[in-house]
């Protein structure tokens, strides 16, 4: 029998009631591989401790304790009589992250991060396994950092799938059973932890469903399926039925919060379905991605990114940008790790979008300033809309600046600036 793939989020486990939901999710499954990210807002935490512990401040301890005292206090809410065994094996984790950050940082910023915010999945996983375990659902823990391997690109690791293919079959065997395992995080060849880029749990589960040929995925959130735009930003939601691979990839690519890019590709080569459903609502139908024989006829889908900063650049010299600006440019990009989200250029200038929260950002700008002017917007938002049309651009559009505009076939993108 083919295995399934669960895959839970922080939101999914982030209380004492919400880990009880999950059991009743699984409890009737007999063969699972369920993968789950940090208990909710665990990973924001873990960046804080990162950033006291690089930055050698005198309050590292104090963000440590914050966040150990939280997960204990979370397993004796879940666990609440007969937790010993599950309080020591808890302390062993916490006791090696506090070892870690009592240590020296390393010159390797992304090294450290990924070393201690894995800790996350660790911590949420075994938790999560012990209470399944007190409410008597057998199941067994595999640690992700001996199986998953991946190069040593920290934070955005990519997984080497021939050097992985025996360690995961060999975990996850041939049994039947309910295997928990982590997501977003792997190890390089050399024993060192890596993680597969935020949100990277969905990329987890897709790799083990290709690895072990899986039956299916299902990722479970808190909103009914994937929407046509984020409930959040959006009062007119709808619930998109069935996206085919390629569609799910557009939307995963301009930054649909609801995928990960990379969890698709994998899952494709192999067509294996992914659904995404509700843990609010389990019985509900989700929204199913598959291969489609049929060409899709989708309303109007609005993706939104927010903290936008628009860097404009051009020749000191007034000379045109052509193909030597541009390589030293995107070499620039990627030496500080600012991805691009849309970009635009003319004869004598390259304008482009990143990511407002980057650390890297006032290196990246005084390195380019030795060779371009260089200007900058910052606090602006990126809408992409899929299927547009008239109506759909206005409603976005109106009583806002548009600083880049950009149309094809079947998407328009947007860089806005609020008008005050």
């Amino acid at each position: 029998m083919k295995k399934q793939i669960y895959k839970f989020g922080g939101a999914s486990v982030k209380n004492a009631d919400a880990l009880d939901n999950v059991r009743k999710i699984i409890s009737n499954e007999k063969d699972l591989i369920v993968v789950v990210s940090a208990i909710d807002k665990t990973t924001n935490e873990l960046e804080k401790l990162v950033a006291a512990y690089t930055n050698k401040s005198a309050n590292t301890l104090e963000v440590f304790r914050k966040i150990s005292e939280y997960h204990i206090n979370y397993l004796k809410d879940a666990i609440s009589t007969n937790n010993e065994s599950a309080l020591g094996k808890l302390n062993s984790l916490l006791k090696e992250l506090e070892i870690k950050i009592t240590s020296a940082p390393s010159s390797d910023y992304d090294r450290d991060y990924d070393s201690i915010v894995s800790y996350g999945e660790l911590l949420s996983t075994l938790i999560f396994s012990e209470y399944l375990k007190s409410k008597g659902i057998d199941n067994k823990l595999i640690d992700a950092r001996k199986i998953l391997f991946t190069d040593s690109n920290f934070r955005d690791a990519k997984i080497l799938w021939e050097s992985s293919l025996d360690p995961v079959k060999k975990a996850f065997g041939n049994c039947e059973g309910i295997y928990i395992t982590q997501g977003f995080i792997g190890r390089t060849a050399t024993g060192e932890v890596t993680t597969l880029g935020r949100e990277g749990s969905d990329y987890s589960a897709s790799a083990l469903a290709y690895l072990l040929d899986a039956e299916s995925v299902t990722i479970w959130k808190d909103v009914p399926g994937i929407m046509n735009a984020d409930p959040a930003w959006c009062s007119f939601a709808q619930k998109l039925e069935v996206l085919s691979y390629l569609e799910a990839i557009e939307l995963a690519f301009f930054g649909a919060k609801v995928i990960h890019p990379k969890t698709i590709k994998p899952i494709e080569n192999k067509n294996i379905p992914l659904y995404v459903k509700s843990f609010v609502n389990p019985k509900d139908s989700g929204t199913v991605i598959k291969k489609l024989d049929y060409k899709l006829r989708l309303i109007p889908v609005y993706i939104l990114k927010t903290d936008q900063t628009l860097i404009s650049i051009s020749a000191k010299d007034f000379s045109f940008i052509v193909e030597e600006n541009m390589s030293k440019i995107f070499g620039l990009f990627a030496k500080y790790k600012a991805k691009v989200n849309i970009m635009q250029n003319s004869a004598i200038s390259f304008s482009a979008s990143i990511d407002g929260e980057n650390r890297n950002f006032e290196p990246l700008i005084t390195e380019l300033q030795k060779e371009f002017f260089v200007k900058y917007n910052s606090d602006l938002e990126l809408i992409t809309i899929r299927y547009y049309d008239d109506e759909s651009i206005h409603k976005m559009t109106d009583g806002k600046k548009v600083m880049i505009e950009q149309r094809s076939r079947s998407t328009a993108r947007f860089l806005l600036k609020q008008i005050d």
